[in-house]
C-alpha cells in the first residue's frame, strides 16, 4: 500500500505527517515506532487528528499502541489538537512541560493568549474547539528526563528561547532532535539547488516569550550531541546541521544588535512605533537571509511566503525589546 500523500516515512522508524494547517509542507507532526509501540511529537491542529490516525493505520498499528503524545511546546500549531488526539488513544500520556501541562489541561487562557495575538474569530476558524486533557493523563516533563518507548529511550531537554515552555527530544536512534520551533523554522519553498541539503532556516521569535539569549544556548546545547539530524516543526528532517546553527546564529546576532541600536537612537518611541520598526527589520534581515542561503525564489513570492512569519517575529521581537533596558532608559556606564 503506498502511503497517502501527506505521509512521507523515513527510516528508524520515524514517519513525517503533513497536519495540513495553513498550506503543504507547513506544519508535521512526527510518529515515531520502536518495538509495535508508537508516540506522537506534535500534533497539529484539530483538523490534522485524522491524518495522524490515518499515519497510524497506514504502519498497521491500532490506537491502542500509542503510549505517547508529546507537544513540543503549547502553541495550537503545535498543540492545538492534543486533546482531541488523546480522545482517541486509550492508553496514551500527554507528555507536556511543567510550564505548559496547565494550559492543556484546561486551555482557557491558552484560547485567550491566541485570540490576543490571531484574533477570536481566526482562532475559532482555524483551530476549532480546543478540548481538554483530564490531568490524570498528563505527566510533566523535567530537564534531562527519559522515558521509553518500547526500547527506545527520548530524552528531553528543557529548551527556552522561542517559549518558555518549550522542551526538545533527543532520540539516540537516529541522531536526531525533534526540536518544536527552538531550533528554527525552515520551509521547503526556500531550499537551494540541493533541495533540504540547501536549506534556509530562520529563528522563530513569535510573541511573547522570544529570548535570543536563551535560544543560542539551547541550540549550543542540542549541537553538543553532534546531532545528524534536526527534526522542526517547521518543516520536515534536516542535516547540516552545523550550517543550520550557523544561519540561526547569525540571524540572531543581526536582530539582536539592529534592534538595540534602533532602541538606543528612539529611546521615546511607543510600542506602535516599536513594533513597526521591528516587524520591517525583520522583514530585511529575513529575506537577506534565505537569498545568502541560496533561495532561488523572487523576492516578491519569498517575501509573501514570509509574511506571516516577518509579522509575527516582528511582533515577538518588539516584546522582547520592550523589556531590555536600552529600550527605555539609557545604557548604564
Amino acid at each position: 500500500m503506498s502511503a497517502p500523500d501527506f505521509i512521507q516515512p523515513l527510516d528508524h522508524g520515524i514517519t513525517v505527517i503533513d497536519t495540513g494547517f495553513h498550506r503543504p509542507n507547513f506544519d508535521a507532526a512526527y510518529l515515531l515506532i520502536s518495538d509495535g509501540r508508537a508516540a506522537f511529537i506534535d500534533t497539529g491542529h484539530n483538523a490534522g487528528v485524522p491524518r495522524l490516525l490515518a499515519a497510524l493505520a497506514f504502519h498497521g498499528l491500532g490506537v491502542e499502541a500509542v503510549d505517547w503524545v508529546i507537544p513540543t511546546h503549547v502553541h495550537l500549531d503545535h498543540a492545538g489538537g492534543a486533546g482531541l488526539l488523546m480522545q482517541q488513544l486509550p492508553n496514551a500520556r500527554a507528555l507536556i512541560h511543567p510550564r505548559g501541562a496547565r494550559h492543556l489541561i484546561n486551555p482557557v487562557a491558552l484560547i485567550k493568549g491566541a485570540q490576543a495575538v490571531y484574533g477570536a474569530e481566526e482562532v475559532a476558524r482555524t483551530y476549532g474547539e480546543i478540548q481538554p486533557i483530564p490531568a490524570e493523563r498528563v505527566l510533566e516533563s523535567h530537564d534531562e528526563m527519559t522515558v521509553q518507548l518500547g526500547s527506545r529511550p527520548l530524552r528531553l531537554i528543557d529548551s527556552p528561547g522561542h517559549a518558555r515552555h518549550h522542551h526538545c527530544i533527543w532520540d539516540a536512534t537516529s541522531r536526531g532532535w525533534f526540536t518544536g520551533d527552538t531550533f528554527g523554522i525552515s520551509y521547503r519553498e526556500f531550499d537551494g539547488p540541493q533541495g533540504p541539503d540547501s536549506a534556509y532556516i530562520l529563528p522563530s521569535s513569535t510573541p511573547v516569550q522570544f529570548d535570543p539569549q536563551a535560544m543560542r544556548a539551547s541550540i549550543e546545547r542540542m549541537l553538543q550531541t553532534e546531532p545528524q539530524w534536526i527534526y522542526p516543526t517547521h518543516y520536515g528532517r534536516l542535516g547540516n546541521v552545523p550550517d543550520l546553527a550557523a544561519q540561526l546564529f547569525d540571524q540572531l546576532e543581526v536582530l539582536e544588535h539592529y534592534a538595540l541600536a534602533w532602541a538606543r537612537a528612539n529611546p521615546g518611541a511607543t510600542d506602535a512605533q516599536r513594533e513597526a520598526a521591528m516587524i520591517e527589520l525583520m522583514r530585511n534581515i529575513l529575506l537577506t537571509a534565505a537569498n545568502r542561503a541560496g533561495s532561488m525564489l523572487p523576492l516578491l513570492l519569498a517575501e509573501a511566503l514570509l509574511e506571516t512569519d516577518i509579522r509575527l517575529n516582528g511582533q515577538g521581537l518588539a516584546i522582547w525589546l520592550a523589556s531590555q533596558p536600552t529600550a527605555d532608559t539609557p545604557a548604564v556606564p
